[in-house]
Parts: structure tokens; sequence; C-alpha cells
């Protein structure tokens, strides 16, 4: 789909997506939209699929099977890289440049570079344009890669676990210029993490993987408002007949203490508690239960013979 200028409005569109490396797969029939101007988390344990799904929207790992869009052009052609910037988790960087050399490469390599946003990142973090990078702490050094990734004015960034090295101090440091400088630029983020309170905090839309699997996709309010906590006294064996009428993502039973995160079909009967759960519940009911339905709001899901089979649940908030 595009706006009345020309412009796609989705930065990442996935129809039939999957990756086979020899005998495993990797992601598998995945089909999502994300949304320009998003920033998404990407949640899921390990070997779920996400640094292949980031690589492939870099253009870095090619597809076995479907097609993925970034802003309307195939990931791997040329508009579609001119778009993208990704920052790998290990955060390449030549530890024998210093910090001004390394932002002069970026500028070499990259026609719409803007030097002044490269450099406005870097001297907020009091950083010597001479220091050598190997010298720099862990906080710094993701700072420079940041500046990279900025300077060259990406409309879509891919972060692979950014904040994975960092202190708390670094990490929150770094979360407020990741989001200043992706609502000055007006850059869609795509974030993998394990550090889920970071997601809380920074990300309006999720994408949830399991087994190269899609678990969850699309507005992290909606999300939120589909799901129910219900707790209260078990007085039968299993879930209760009131709760398993609703769609069960986890159940759990300490001593007589019954919880449960559900997506209702309606009024929970019986003498339940009933809240609102937290991202984090939400998140931690799906990665512990991988063969709960998935979910996707009508923002993510897509359209056409290449679709995934998306559950026809209505999401309401």
């Amino acid at each position: 789909m595009t706006t009345t200028d020309g412009a796609s409005r989705w930065a990442v569109e996935a129809r039939g997506l999957g990756k086979r490396f020899r005998r495993r797969r990797a992601v598998e029939d995945f089909s999502v939209r994300i949304p320009a101007g998003a920033v998404c988390g990407l949640v899921g344990p390990n070997g779920a699929g996400k640094s292949t799904l980031l690589g492939m929207a870099a253009g870095t790992v090619r597809p076995t099977e479907g097609s993925l869009r970034v802003f309307g052009s195939k990931a791997a052609d040329p508009a579609g890289l001119a778009d993208t910037a990704y920052l790998a988790q290990d955060k390449p960087l030549f530890p024998h440049f210093t910090v001004e050399e390394t932002l002069r490469l970026g500028r070499e390599l990259n026609p719409r570079w803007d030097q002044a946003v490269a450099e406005r990142i870097v001297r907020a973090g009091k950083l010597p344009l001479g220091a050598r990078v190997g010298s720099l702490s862990g906080g710094q050094r993701s700072r420079v890669a940041l500046a990279l990734a900025f300077g060259k004015r990406p409309r879509l960034l891919l972060l692979d676990e950014p904040m994975a090295d960092l202190d708390p101090l670094a990490a929150h440091e770094l979360g407020g210029l990741l989001l200043a400088e992706a609502a000055e630029q007006g850059t869609t983020v795509v974030m993998s993490s394990h550090r889920l309170a970071d997601v809380a905090v920074m990300c309006d839309h999720l994408l949830v993987l399991a087994g190269g699997r899609i678990r969850l996709a699309g507005e992290t309010d909606e999300l939120l408002a589909a799901h129910r906590l219900v707790t209260g006294v078990r007085l039968t064996e299993g879930v209760p007949a009131e709760i398993a009428r609703h769609t069960v993502v986890e159940s759990r039973t300490t001593g007589r203490q019954f919880t449960a995160l559900v997506r209702p079909r309606g009024p929970v009967e019986g003498d339940w508690k009933v809240i609102e759960p937290g991202l984090e519940e939400v998140l931690l009911g799906y990665l512990r239960s991988p063969a709960a339905p998935p979910l996707l709001t009508a923002t993510a899901r897509t359209d056409g013979p290449h679709g995934q089979e998306q559950e026809d649940e209505e999401v309401t908030a």
C-alpha cells in the first residue's frame, strides 16, 4: 500500500517469508507488516529467528522462499539497501580507527551521509574525536555505532540486541538517544532485545517470535487490551470450564491459586479477579507457551495467497 505522495505506508512487509539453513528452518511461513514510523520490539528466545529476520531485512541474508519488502522495494535491491541501516549485536567497528576516522569512513561510504547528525550524536556523549574506538567503553562504542547508523539517514534502522552488553545507566542513556534521534528523523526502528523492560518503555509495536514463527504482532496497546489476567481459587483439576471457553494462552497453579492469561471471548464468568496484564506478563506468557494460538492486529496482518494462517480473531482496545 502507498500513501497519496507515493511513499509506502509499510516500512517492512513480509509475505510467506522463509529461510532454511541446510536441515534447519530459521524462519517459516512468515507474513507480517510493520508500519512506517513504528518503534518495534522484536522478542523471542534464543534461536527463534530474530537475527535471521533482521539479516533478511538488511539484505545480508537471502530468503529461501517468500518476499520481503522495505518501503515497497525488495530488501536486497539498491533502493531497499539505501533506506536501511543495520547494527549487528557485536557492533563491528575498527578498533584502531579514531572516532573522527570512523565518521569519515561513514561519510565516504554513504551518499546520503549527514555529518552534522553523526557529530551531534558523538559530541552529546562528550567523546573526543581523536579517541581510538578500541579505547572506548561499551556504551561509548554503542554511541559511535549509532552515530554511523543515523548519519546514513536511514528510513529503517535494524538493531540486534543494541543494549545487551551495557550497564543500566548506559542502556538508559542509549535508549533516550535512540528514541530522540528516531523521532527527529522519522526513522522506523526494529529492535531485537531480551530486555523486556526496555521493550516495554521504548516500543509502540511488538513482533514476538518462537520457532521461526510469529506469536504476536501489532500495536502494543491493542495487544495488551486483547488479554486479561485471571486469578482465583481453583476448586477442580485442570482449567475451570468458565475459563476454558476463552482462548487460554497460559495457565498455572500454585497450591490452590489458579492464574491464567487469556484472550477473552466475552465476559469472564465466575468469582475471578480479572485485570489487564502488563507487557512483561503477556510476553512471558507467550514465550512460555509456544503452542498458544498466535495473535496479529489488523495493522500487522497481510492479505494475499502467500499470507500465513492467521487466526480470525478481532482485537479491540
